[in-house]
């Protein structure tokens, strides 16, 4: 397939799901809903080859007997196990719900405080390489939040706790939002890019 044609392809998919949201077209919207549904399965076929592959790389690990490969069978086995009772005992079996509150809650805690604590390590080697305003004030913050909402008896600390609480819901909520908003319009640009044929991210290029 050449690539105009590829760019023409690209292009008229689309601007038939962009206007089939906007237009109140029965043609457009029948399409569009036809179209994302092969997306969605589409990347549900990607999602499974990136799975077989993770299988296939581990375990090469493992037969070959490298370095890790440990880990590599915990991994494969637990990922067997936990698909296994997802088949037979659904999702939304007790199990199931007490696998993911015993097990993958626990994780996913252990990982934001992994990275909370990496967040204070770098926040700390900047402050040593670069002492402005705006380093002290970002250092003394994160401490500050993570110390006030750690769950420690804090006394008569009420006022900074509540300090705390006004720092997570009025800055950083508005700076998480304000990180939404530039993603979502990069993400527009970048369609608009695709549309207009200015990118081809689907030349294999």
């Amino acid at each position: 397939m050449n690539r105009p044609f590829a760019a023409a392809i690209a292009i008229a998919i689309g601007l038939i799901v962009l206007l089939g949201y906007f237009l109140p077209i029965p043609v457009l919207s029948v399409l569009r809903l036809e179209l994302v549904q092969w997306a969605i399965l589409l990347a549900g076929i990607a999602a499974l080859v990136g799975v077989f592959n993770l299988i296939s790389v581990h375990w090469q690990k493992i037969r070959r007997r490298e370095r890790g490969n440990f880990y590599s069978a915990v991994l494969l086995l637990t990922m067997f196990v936990t698909l296994a009772m997802g088949l037979l005992l659904g999702p939304t079996h007790s199990l199931m719900q007490s696998l993911v509150e015993a097990v993958i809650i626990p994780v996913e805690a252990s990982l934001m405080a992994l990275l909370a604590v990496t967040l204070v390590y770098a926040s700390i080697r900047l402050f040593r390489r670069r002492v402005d305003l705006m380093t002290v004030v970002f250092l003394l913050t994160l401490l500050l939040v993570l110390f006030l909402l750690t769950p420690i008896p804090s006394g008569g600390l009420s006022g900074l706790a509540d300090l705390a609480r006004s720092i997570i819901n009025v800055p950083a909520s508005g700076g998480a939002r304000g990180i939404l908003l530039g993603v979502a319009l990069g993400a527009l640009v970048t369609g608009l890019r695709v549309l207009l044929g200015m990118d081809r991210p689907y030349g294999g290029k």
